[in-house]
């Protein structure tokens, strides 16, 4: 398989502050690889050594076959990026914005003129092609970058924070052009805060906690891998005191939800049967009664907690 992405001990240092320390990994052809870390874990950092952006003081990187260090123009002429701040000029107009895209890339006219109008229509914003940008909402803003990094037909897109702030209309139709352009062969790498969005986005993704990776993985094996509490979820017909759901044997933590509680176990085989015997003694029917399985937020949690002085 391809590999797009390399890579190799990325080192990089401010002052007395190593803000990237020795990260490798690689993102195959093909994949949505998304990179998570809470703010100041260096996913920034890496993110512009990758791009070119910034040079490393230590390691290497290749994106698409390219050293960044010695190759970074041919490197970024096969890939886009989506910063989460938009980038485009305000005292232009969306058009006009796409045909300087064009021409930095090089696309001959015609070309640029047809891409041009093709994205735009996907992502709603044709109509409004003409108007200065400076007057587009933060939606329309972060769709026009989409469209900018989209003009030459990248073969890997970079994305940080893409929907960041977005409503719910642009978010969902940012992600779902995501899921198009991956099954038609892009590879996207991923820099977000958002886990529900990485869990249903990417192939795998990687953990960097001060400066170095933690866990590299599919999201469901990470959720499998970390050490288990199970949690049991549990309403009543009746109000029921959380004092007594605390009496139940097995039970270790317990928390109220709106209507429910969550009850935390070692082993919840066995405290499903106490809640059994417990509803049967009280008088009080189950009307609910679920097991959570850990979410990739609890794996996210997990591998990036600081532990120790």
């Amino acid at each position: 398989m391809t590999v797009m992405i390399r890579a190799s001990d990325l080192t990089k240092v401010f002052g007395s502050n190593t803000a990237v320390d020795h990260v490798s990994f690689d993102v195959d052809e093909g994949e949505i690889f998304g990179f998570l870390g809470p703010n100041g874990a260096g996913k920034t950092t890496t993110t512009r050594m990758l791009t070119g952006v910034i040079l490393p003081d230590a390691g290497t990187a290749t994106v698409l076959g390219h050293d960044i260090r010695s190759d970074p123009v041919l490197a970024k002429q096969g890939f886009g990026v989506v910063p989460e701040t938009s980038n485009a000029y305000t005292d232009l107009t969306a058009w006009q914005n796409l045909m300087l895209m064009g021409e930095l890339y090089g696309l001959e006219r015609t070309r640029a003129m047809q891409r041009s109008s093709d994205l735009l229509g996907m992502l709603g914003l044709f109509e409004r092609k003409d108007q200065k940008v400076q007057a587009y909402s933060k939606g329309m803003k972060q769709r026009l970058i989409l469209a900018m990094s989209l003009l030459h037909e990248p073969k890997l897109l970079f994305l940080d924070e893409p929907t960041s702030g977005l409503d719910v209309q642009s978010t969902q139709m940012i992600l779902a052009l995501l899921r198009d352009l991956n099954r038609q062969g892009t590879t996207i790498f991923l820099t977000t805060h958002n886990m529900e969005e990485a869990n249903r986005l990417c192939h795998r993704v990687g953990i960097i906690r001060g400066g170095s990776i933690v866990a590299i993985d599919a999201p469901e094996k990470l959720k499998m891998a970390i050490e288990r509490v199970h949690r049991i979820e549990v309403s009543f017909d009746r109000e029921v005191p959380g004092d007594a759901l605390e009496g139940i044997p097995g039970v270790t933590g317990v928390n109220r939800t709106g209507d429910k509680w969550q009850l935390t176990a070692d082993n919840q085989y066995e405290v499903i049967r106490s809640l059994v015997a417990f509803s049967q003694q009280n008088a009080a029917s189950i009307v609910t009664l679920n097991t959570l399985a850990p979410s990739l937020d609890d794996a996210f949690l997990r591998l990036t907690e600081v532990t120790g002085p």
